[in-house]
């Protein structure tokens, strides 16, 4: 038997513990992959944190400083789900140390970040997966098909929206995602991401846009203690929110589509409200997060009147069939994690790269970075291509 891949996790948050589950997982689904893993180390700077994430999860040994993992010649791959101002110096760092990387999105704060993790992975000649995990649903990978099969006819213009309540108490703590140094855009780089994504994922490039985006909660309390997560703080001294609460663009696409895309992480009533509608000249076809595993499809040539029917996605759309037998059977966002985990231990396996790459992670923060000029300039921008 081979001998297994050494892996690490550097930040133990709520998405540090997505990724060690989903590795622990891999081999129940996917178990014609033949490289098995081995979980090294996990880091943290918060105290005790990392010591009990080994012992809960079985990690060999516990660090404060992800430098410790970069020269741990044990560790093959790295996750890395740390905040975002941290993502460009440790996936430089990681790549450099020849550590294939799991890196979550939005890599960095800005497209010069990601492209300098892109580069640092293709110069140490690495894997690097990203963390775009709502492309991996069975039910988009689906849509994407569909469309390319010209099933609803020429794409005419899409519609997609990532609301959620997460940062709409008033008294959530002010933590290092409401400031630019150390979250950068806000919303723009924590949903807006996905949906930067989702739109290239489905439709191919975006070429140009314009864009507005709003602060509706200005101030926040700061966090009195050890934060985690979306974390409510009274009593801490109250500090000004510096980036975005809500966005809105239009784009336009290469292929000549127009779309709207919308996200909010304030929206009272709304939780994980994400999805899209993809209109074409023949059909559309839709697709909620909150029920993730169907399709709304309609297509035809009757044009007007035409129904929309709810289509199950069964075994023979994307990874389904590693997780359920059959059509109607939910699978649920850790599942979409494990596939992400899957694709990366494949690129590793076989050398070539399986899901979302790190040149998807620059040409959509090159979508980020054109809403935040589009703001500021009040105009429609281009979108730069390489």
């Amino acid at each position: 038997m081979s001998v297994p891949l050494g892996v690490a996790v550097v930040g133990f948050g709520w998405m540090g513990r997505v990724h060690t589950q989903a590795y622990a997982r891999v081999p129940h689904h996917f178990p014609q992959l033949a490289l098995r893993t081995e979980l090294v180390t996990v880091a943290e700077e918060v105290p005790g944190r990392a010591e009990q994430a080994a012992e809960q999860y079985g990690f060999a040994s516990a660090v404060r400083d992800w430098r410790e993992v970069a020269a741990d010649p044990r560790v093959g791959a790295v996750s890395i789900t740390a905040p975002n101002f941290l993502h460009r110096e440790i996936g430089v760092a990681m790549a450099g140390a020849g550590k294939h990387l799991w890196i979550e999105k939005p890599v960095g704060l800005t497209a010069d970040d990601a492209r300098a993790v892109a580069d640092a992975v293709a110069k140490a000649g690495v894997q690097g997966t990203v963390g775009f995990n709502y492309r991996n649903a069975p039910a988009v990978e689906a849509a994407r098909d569909l469309i390319a099969a010209g099933d609803i006819g020429t794409v005419t213009h899409v519609r997609i929206r990532l609301f959620s309540d997460y940062a709409a108490h008033p008294d959530g703590a002010l933590t290092w995602r409401y400031e630019r140094e150390r979250g950068g855009s806000g919303v723009l780089g924590d949903l807006a991401s996905h949906g930067a994504d989702l739109a290239r994922f489905l439709l191919g490039e975006i070429t140009s846009l314009t864009a507005d985006t709003a602060v509706f909660v200005p101030e926040r309390a700061r966090p009195t203690g050890t934060t985690a997560g979306h974390t409510l703080a009274t009593g801490g001294a109250p500090g000004t929110v510096e980036n975005e609460d809500y966005v809105s663009a239009l784009l336009r696409f290469a292929s000549g589509a127009r779309g709207v895309l919308e996200a909010c992480r304030v929206s009272v009533g709304e939780q994980n409200s994400y999805g899209f509608e993809v209109h074409g000249t023949r059909g559309a076809v839709f697709w909620d997060f909150r029920r993730m595993n169907e399709l709304g499809v309609s297509r035809g040539t009757t044009y007007q009147d035409q129904p929309v029917s709810t289509v199950y996605v069964g075994p023979g759309a994307g990874e389904f069939g590693a997780f359920q037998p059959g059509a109607a059977n939910a699978m649920g966002y850790d599942d979409l994690k494990v596939i992400e985990a899957y694709r990366f231990l494949r690129s590793i396996a076989e050398g070539t790269p399986y899901g979302a790459t790190l040149t998807d992670a620059v040409r959509g923060a090159a979508v980020l970075d054109a809403m935040a000029r589009s703001v500021e300039s009040g105009t429609w921008v281009d979108v730069p291509t390489a």
